[in-house]
């Protein structure tokens, strides 16, 4: 057993098959079927149920499954914090909802990488629930999503609340078709669930969903009088969409969601994730303008510590 058969063993059980797992390791199928075989005959187990369909783990697969993501994620953590250790700065990948990065993000990302320029920073963005997964995977290192979130494996740091709004286009809705039509991300998105709600609070049903992937193909489409949307005001307050759309306020209980950022409690803190964190925390010049002021009351839990304990609540957790 070595690292190099706990990546095929993760493989297979994450794709399901072989060929799909040769390809994300990038190597021939053969090899990924040799190692499996080298395994098993080495624990005296099958690890996968051939099936006509794919490749099944086995209850003792997926007990090797999850020992080997576990693993392989301390060395990952292991090789960044070398890397920080020797002053080659060290790598951080997050996730962000495409509102949040779009406009929360930038200011505080520029002064991070001011101060930080040897730290490689990738940010993936995505709708909430997909995030979450990332993160409980380990393919990312916290992600910001939107809503209450709670699970045993994951701690939860508040940033800041968001105001959703209805939009509209500025010019009006001229048909009721396009009134009673929501312009939306997927289900995996957390504003849909509260879009959803509001329709119906609205009186707008029935109602049908026209989804998208994109934000800004989401507001085009409601400039251009197809239908509605529910965005954080912040989004609609931004150029050039405060001219092609009116905002109109939501009541209180569906019109504000936190945004948090999310990571795994078993993580180790690296340097560049707390630096990373430390950007968010009190009022500094590179977030005042923004129209939600940071919430540090709420950033520091009911405990008063920095972070608390999270959880995935389906009904909320959802971009």
């Amino acid at each position: 057993m070595d690292l190099a058969g706990l990546r095929v063993v993760k493989a297979v059980a994450d794709t399901g098959s072989v060929s799909r797992a040769a390809e994300a390791l990038n190597c021939v199928q053969s090899n990924v079927t040799a190692r499996i075989k080298r395994l098993e005959e080495d624990l005296g187990v099958d690890l996968f149920l051939r099936l006509s369909r794919g490749m099944e783990p086995t209850p003792a697969g997926r007990v090797l499954s999850g020992y080997a993501d576990r693993v392989l994620r301390l060395v990952a953590q292991a090789r960044d914090a070398v890397a920080e250790a020797a002053g080659r700065g060290g790598r951080l990948a997050v996730g962000s909802m495409e509102s949040t990065a779009a406009v929360r993000l930038p200011p505080i990302l520029a002064r991070f990488h001011r101060d930080h320029p040897d730290v490689e920073l990738t940010i993936t963005p995505g709708p909430t629930e997909t995030l979450l997964t990332e993160v409980l995977a380990g393919r990312l290192d916290g992600a910001f999503v939107g809503g209450e979130v709670a699970h045993p494996d994951l701690i939860a740091r508040r940033i800041f609340d968001e105001e959703l709004v209805l939009a509209e286009p500025a010019a009006g809705l001229t048909t009721d078709s396009a009134r009673r039509t929501l312009i939306a991300f997927g289900r995996a998105c957390a504003y849909r669930g509260r879009a959803e709600m509001a329709m119906r609070e609205a009186g707008r049903v029935p109602f049908r969903v026209m989804e998208f992937g994109a934000l800004d193909a989401i507001l085009g489409c409601v400039g251009a009088g197809m239908g509605v949307t529910v965005i954080p005001r912040s989004v609609v307050e931004r150029d050039p969409w405060r001219e092609l759309l009116v905002a109109r306020p939501l009541p209180q209980a569906l019109g504000r969601m936190p945004t948090q950022f999310v990571r795994r409690t078993d993580a180790i803190e690296t340097a560049s994730l707390r630096a990373f964190l430390e950007a968010f925390s009190g009022d500094t010049a590179s977030v005042a303008h923004l129209p939600i002021p940071l919430l540090r009351e709420a950033a520091t839990g009911a405990t008063g510590s920095p972070t608390s304990r999270a959880g995935l609540n389906g009904s909320s957790a959802a971009c």
